[in-house]
């Protein structure tokens, strides 16, 4: 109940302020800033998940989950009192640093405290909770704006966290070898500055400046030689922040690539699926935002369930039957949006929904039941960071491709027309990218589920249990 309390709080807040920005943007201006709200909560919790997985594995978890609460907490306070856009960005980059260790400790010790034959059921009561959010979080982001106050949409986190907190404390206790560590600050300075660069230059390229400008191409070379020099760095590092037999393990590989995929398929989905139906289908913002929850109803009821499939066939097998509903979807989804219809479209979501949640949390189970518990926090934040990655990237390429297609119509932008034939560009593109991800299923290790369970950790290949 904690670690889903823990969850819903960085999933609530991920959807609570879409509804709302009308009513901040009215109190404190900067309409055209209004965009970071939701970027720099993604970049600082994208980029902050590898140093806090890896503190979790070397400190242990419980210290970084009430770190990470703290500063969502800090930020939530100030958030509710900022007095201009400005300020509530940089206090929305607070909230994000504290969400970067909320969510992937959770997960990380869901890894811990269940068994793998248990975990599949508990991954599905943890993804209800985002499917939940999904629909409480626009509805309460309009409620506080138009009957209290939009500032109540951060207020309301404190007495949660404090609850989240309580909880943790009082009924989460783990027993860490207490030693001196060699904290990788180098590693962990670079890789962040590194990585916000590269998700900086993917998620304004084509937005706040072109993609063949100073700005881009400056971002994207510095960023390329800050990872060389972080690879240089770990390559010393007595305890690398992120280590590179990450990259030498197959396993952890292919499902960091397909949370890859995952994350490039979700952002397509999320983002264009309500635009195309608000403007091409007549739909109201509540049955669009429906039609997305559509996706986040399914996720749960398949993995809640996949346990039962990974556990008859394997985690690679399951991973293909979840892909396979998920291509089916983002076809069906294709076809819908010849004929704009709010029902076929969340049907299409749902069925998708039904293909993810039978490919992320096996996959993840796969690989944090490969490694022992000193390293399943940064198995853990490198599977989180690359659907992060995945979603920044998708973001990047689906909306030059939306662009392109508006563009090259001669309609304008909020032309009906051109705005379903961009939507069809890009629901094209999740079938791309859902296909794609087969690739990652296909080079995963075959397999049964004992096979991987408790390896241990210097094995860089699946072998049988000892």
């Amino acid at each position: 109940m904690a670690l889903m309390l823990c969850t819903g709080l960085v999933a609530i807040e991920a959807t609570i302020l879409a509804t709302a920005v009308p009513s901040i943007v009215a109190d404190i201006g900067g309409f055209a800033q209004f965009p970071w709200l939701f970027s720099i909560y993604l970049l600082a919790q994208a980029v902050s998940v590898p140093v806090y997985s890896k503190l979790a594995d070397t400190v242990g978890r419980k210290p970084i989950i009430l770190v990470g609460i703290g500063a969502f907490l800090v930020g939530s306070i100030l958030a509710g009192f900022a007095w201009d856009m400005t300020s509530l960005i940089v206090f929305r980059a607070i909230q994000g640093l504290g969400a970067g260790a909320v969510l992937p400790v959770s997960i990380t010790i869901t890894g811990d405290i269940y068994t793998v034959r248990e975990r599949a059921r508990v991954q599905g009561y943890i993804a209800s909770v985002w499917a939940a959010s999904s629909v409480i979080g626009p509805s309460l982001g309009g409620l506080f704006a138009e009957f209290l106050s939009w500032r109540w949409i951060f207020f309301v986190n404190i007495p949660l966290s404090i609850l989240a907190a309580w909880m943790l404390i009082r009924s989460y206790h783990e027993n860490v070898e207490r030693k001196s560590h060699r904290i990788d600050l180098a590693g962990a300075a670079v890789l962040t500055v590194g990585a916000t660069l590269l998700i900086l230059a993917v998620l304004e390229g084509g937005q706040a400046w072109a993609w063949n400008s100073w700005q881009s191409l400056g971002a994207f070379a510095l960023a390329g030689l800050l990872l060389v020099a972080f690879i240089l760095i770990e390559r010393r590092a007595a305890e690398p922040v992120l280590p590179l037999w990450v990259f030498s393990r197959r396993l952890i590989v292919t499902t960091s690539l397909i949370s890859l995929g995952v994350g490039a398929v979700l952002i397509g989905l999320t983002s264009y699926v309500p635009t195309f139906l608000e403007v091409s289908a007549g739909a109201s913002p509540i049955v669009s935002g429906l039609a997305v929850a559509a996706l986040t109803l399914g996720w749960p009821i398949s993995a809640s369930q996949s346990g039962r499939l990974y556990l008859r066939i394997g985690f690679r097998n399951t991973a293909f039957v979840g892909l396979a509903f998920a291509v089916a979807g983002a076809v069906g989804l294709v076809a819908a949006s010849m004929v704009p219809n709010p029902i076929t479209t969340a049907i299409a979501c749902f069925v998708i929904g039904l293909g993810l949640g039978l490919v992320a949390s096996p996959t993840l189970i796969a690989a944090q039941s490969s490694v022992p518990w000193e390293e399943r926090g940064v198995v853990t934040g490198a599977n989180m960071f690359l659907r992060s990655m995945g979603s920044a990237v998708g973001v990047a390429v689906f909306g030059a491709v939306a662009n392109g297609v508006i563009a090259r119509s001669g309609l304008g932008a909020h032309s009906a027309d051109a705005i379903q034939a961009a939507s069809t560009a890009v629901f094209v593109g999740v079938v791309i990218a859902a296909i794609a991800t087969i690739g990652g299923a296909v080079a995963m290790p075959r397999g049964r589920v004992d096979d991987i369970e408790h390896r241990p950790a210097e094995e860089t290949e699946p072998a049988a249990a000892s």
